[in-house]
């Protein structure tokens, strides 16, 4: 620890280049513990840059990140001390400069050298630029026969693809060699801009074209009929006057899938346990036509707030909600024609969606999570109506949080059966092992298998007997 060195987080003239300002952000992440996807908004929202100056400082701020645990690996080569004993603005300077070296290409190797050391010199002193200056040389010399672990050990998926030693023995179990290192390579991936279109005021075609006439380049997804995939956007979605008037919520495919799954018709009461800024609950409404109702809860209002705010401007009018710990509500009962429960989870199927949260999770949370997912269930099954439907998902890959915990609730509910999904995927190109699980009730989507994130889904009626 060198913090009594360290100089102060902000420059006082206010003036800082591209790398600076990145350098700035990756700071807060890693050494105030604050979360990659909104201290990187927050900093752009402040900012007047072009485009192209905002995607780097992104890119040099998520690739960092995201790569933390490679880099670390690469420059403990060439540092004399270990990595816990270099000053803070240090470590992170040579991080950032050698994801530039290792994975940007269009990145000339003397102008990240060269800010490196300006940078060093800034925030530390001379005397560590001149170190930045060798080790970042030798790194750009070497790169090609940089040693990593074996290429036959887990420890080699973990440093090599950046992930926490947990996660990467859980694919391995659950997966084998080559899926695991494809889910890992994927996870690594910049994450796909996706905008589900909102059918209560245009269609897939028509959002293309309409975008189009915005200078945003993008086609209608293969995969998801109502999801339209981004290629190119002229500056931020907020000033899209096509998100102004409520034409796309920004949605991954794989949750997309959830209402049709769950198919709502319009006037029936539908209620959705686990709202938070409503991506799916305001799906519901729109499948609904606008018609009947969509109680909504979640335990933050901040997040209802949120979802208030996008429910008006995509035009929506029926839904209304309530904060509250969704496991403890004592009305209701009986009332729901379906129940959406996307619970909360690991996130394991989602880890290319920020670039921190690898390292935000810990296999310790596991059994809380579980618990919560427990309770949850319980409370959807009180809720829906006989012959009702409960859509139940999460955003994991673990069996623990998927087929084990739906299993259970089998067991402890005999008057629920899973309900067969195929028909209401008809459109899906599906491999026969997910088409098979779908027949049965439940559908895993694997981190990029089909280009999207990782999703399990289990559809489950409660008999009318």
């Amino acid at each position: 620890m060198r913090s009594d060195k360290e100089k102060p987080f902000r420059d006082e003239s206010g003036n800082r280049s591209v790398r600076e300002e990145a350098l700035e952000i990756i700071y807060e992440i890693n050494q105030k513990g604050a979360f990659a996807n909104l201290t990187l908004d927050k900093s752009l929202q402040r900012s007047s840059l072009p485009l192209q100056e905002r995607n780097l400082i992104t890119e040099l701020v998520n690739g960092t990140i995201r790569m933390q645990k490679h880099l670390d690996w690469v420059l403990a080569l060439f540092l004399q001390k270990p990595l816990d004993k270099q000053n803070h603005w240090f470590l992170n300077i040579l991080r950032m400069s050698a994801y530039q070296l290792l994975f940007m290409e269009n990145i000339p190797p003397y102008a990240c050298i060269n800010e490196a050391v300006d940078l060093t010199r800034k925030k530390v002193n001379s005397s560590m630029a001149k170190v930045a200056n060798g080790v970042l040389r030798n790194l750009m010399r070497q790169k090609d026969k940089l040693e990593y672990p074996p290429k036959h050990e887990p420890a080699y998926l973990a440093v090599y693809y950046s992930h926490p030693d947990w996660i990467v023995e859980y694919y391995l179990e659950e997966y084998g060699w080559d899926k695991t290192e494809f889910i890992l390579e994927y996870n690594n991936r910049r994450p796909a801009l996706e905008f589900r279109c909102n059918k209560l005021k245009t269609t897939p075609e028509g959002l293309v074209r309409i975008l189009a006439e915005e200078g945003v380049d993008s086609h209608i997804s293969p995969f998801v009929p109502w999801s339209v995939i981004i290629n190119s956007l002229p500056g931020p979605i907020t000033s899209l006057k096509a998100y102004q008037q409520g034409l796309f919520y920004v949605q991954n495919q794989a949750s997309a899938l959830a209402v049709p799954m769950l198919d709502p018709q319009p006037g029936e009461k539908i209620i959705d346990l686990c709202a938070g800024v409503g991506g799916k609950t305001t799906h519901l409404a729109e499948e609904m036509n606008n018609e009947g109702s969509v109680l909504a809860f979640d335990l933050y209002p901040k997040k209802l707030t949120i979802l208030a705010q996008n429910a008006a401007r995509l035009g929506i009018t029926i839904i209304t909600s309530q904060a509250a710990d969704a496991t403890q509500i004592t009305y209701g009962e009986g009332e729901a024609d379906r129940v959406l429960l996307d619970v909360p989870c690991s996130g394991l199927g989602v880890l290319n969606r920020r670039s921190d949260a690898r390292w935000h999770k810990h296999q310790e949370d596991l059994p809380a999570l579980l618990d919560i997912q427990r309770a949850l269930l319980d409370q959807a099954a009180r809720m829906v109506k006989k012959d009702g439907l409960i859509l139940y998902s999460t955003c994991s890959t673990l069996k623990q949080e998927n087929q084990w915990q739906i299993g259970a609730f089998l067991e402890r509910h005999r008057d629920f059966r899973l309900q067969p999904l195929i028909d209401r995927l008809h459109f899906l190109p599906l491999r026969d092992e997910e088409r098979k699980t779908a027949a049965e009730g439940m559908l895993l989507l694997t981190p990029g298998l089909y280009g999207t994130d990782g999703m399990f889904y289990a559809l489950l009626r409660r008999l009318a007997g």
